[in-house]
């Protein structure tokens, strides 16, 4: 089990979320005040400096306009191609 935020799952997830909140063209402030959190909270999430529960999954995806089951459905996706190849998961490029 991954225990760890440095665990390459869970790298995973921050990554999906981080790149969910991009895609929607939202600042880690702007999600922040979303949440009635502020951006070090954010920030702190998508860096893995704090591990983030099930109900601010919820509320974070909701804030980025996003379903959380169909959020939470590519995160599996993305954790079983990580573990069949065993790499760390590299960001995507940005478009721009």
């Amino acid at each position: 089990m991954a225990r760890s935020t440095h665990h390459r799952h869970y790298q995973a997830f921050l990554a999906q979320l981080r790149e969910l909140r991009e895609a929607a063209g939202i600042t880690q402030t702007a999600l922040g005040e979303a949440l009635g959190n502020t951006q070090t909270f954010v920030s702190k999430f998508e860096r893995g400096e704090r591990r983030v529960d099930a109900v601010e999954f919820v509320e974070i995806c909701e804030a980025l306009g996003a379903d959380p089951v169909d959020v939470l459905a590519q995160y599996v996706a993305r954790r079983n191609a990580v573990a069949a190849t065993g790499k760390k998961v590299r960001r995507a490029p940005r478009k721009n």
